[in-house]
This record gives structure tokens, sequence and C-alpha cells, in this order.
């Protein structure tokens, strides 16, 4: 989200909950973009990293837990960081937080303890991972926050380009897939700011992503007569 609005994370902290794939390539991608990432986590706790979860680190995690099935716990022990047992890591400092492991994993408390830390932007990578209240937080703090129906479309729109791959016996290198998806997810942010910016020149994300989702639906339902 900051990338397609012509900023960058290059430089900027970032905080990423879960530890299975999209947490995985969410960290993949922060570090192609230059941003330190500095946490991950599991259902039994969050390993804080403050020198930075590199790319070597990174490929450790992802034989952790793609191929042995192990805890996040052994990250701390391996790389001698801190282990913070039953925690989520939303009260370390942070510019960005990438929620990529559940739902209802940010309350109102997280989001005021991430808003008073000095977070500016909250991308969501998984299904509902802020409550109402916590988003009422990011809203009324007018901080960048990208709720998952329009932040987290990647997977569902990638599934789509498999199966253009498929149907045309296509295949296309990594790097066209990554392409296809920065412009598909452009569009999306682009739609977002058409419908969600206000008169104040704030980007609503949580008005501009519905308002686009209603109307595509009901445009659609126009174009097949069903009213």
């Amino acid at each position: 989200m900051l990338k397609t609005r012509g900023d960058s994370i290059e430089g900027k902290i970032c905080t990423v909950s879960g530890s299975g794939n999209v947490a995985q390539y969410a960290t993949e991608k922060c570090i192609h973009l230059g941003a330190k990432v500095v946490s991950l986590s599991d259902s039994g706790g969050t390993v804080h990293d403050p020198d930075g979860i590199d790319k070597e680190k990174l490929a450790w995690v992802m034989d952790l837990k793609n191929v042995k099935r192990g805890r996040i716990k052994e990250y701390a022990d391996k790389f001698k960081c801190k282990y913070l047992e039953g925690k989520r890591p939303w009260h370390i400092k942070c510019d960005v937080a990438l929620p990529s492991a559940t739902q209802n994993e940010i309350d109102a408390g997280d989001a005021r303890e991430l808003v008073g830390n000095g977070c500016i932007c909250v991308s969501e990578g998984a299904n509902m991972p802020s409550t109402p209240e916590a988003i009422d937080v990011f809203v009324g703090k007018k901080i960048l926050y990208g709720l998952g129906k329009a932040a987290n479309a990647g997977g569902v729109s990638t599934s789509g380009l498999e199966m253009s791959q498929n149907s045309l016996r296509l295949s296309w290198t990594r790097e066209e897939v990554d392409e296809r998806l920065r412009n598909i997810m452009i569009a999306i942010h682009e739609q977002c700011v058409e419908y969600g910016k206000g008169k104040d020149g704030f980007i609503n994300y949580v008005d501009g992503a519905n308002i686009a989702g209603f109307i595509k639906v009901a445009d659609a339902m126009i174009d097949q007569g069903v009213v």
C-alpha cells in the first residue's frame, strides 16, 4: 500500500505476525523493498529480533516451519534474540504493522499501542485480523490502514493468474507474475482512493474498499439483467 502511493518502505521497521506462508512472503517482500522486519510469531509467542530478519534468517524460518514443522521459539534460541511467550508483536515499536496470522489478533488496546508507538501503516495479510474497535482507532487517528479485502486480495488474484496461465497454456516467470500482481494491486488501490478520499484529503480505505466492492457487484448484476 505504501509503495503504490508513491512512497517507500525502505528503511522502515516492520512487525509481522504469524510465521506461515503469508507471513514468510510478506517478510520476503519487505526485505526486497529495503525494510527491516523485527518480529514473527506463532500460537506460542513472538520472536523480537532488533537486528532484523534477513534473507538467511528467513530461509532458516522457512525450513523450520515448512519442513521441520517446528516452533518459532527455536528462532530465538538459534539467533539469540528475545522470545515473548504468549505475546503478540503489537507492543513492539514499528513504522508498519503486518498482521498475517489470524482473525481478531489486533484489538483496540493493541491498536492504540501501535499508534502511540509511531506506527503509520497497518496492512492486513489475514482475514479480519483487526477487530471493529481496532479499526475505529486506526481510522480515527487517520493512519494508513489497508483492510484485508483490499490489501490481502493478492492471494485470490494470484489464483486468477494461475487459471489464466492454465487456460492459455502458458507459463509465466516469477517476475512476470509479480508484475501482473503489482498492477492488480495498484488498480485496487486506485479504486480505494477514488471512493474513499474525503474532502480533507484523507483516504479512508475502509469506505473506499467497501464502496468499490459494492459497485462492482451492482454493475455485474445490472450487466446480467438481474436488476
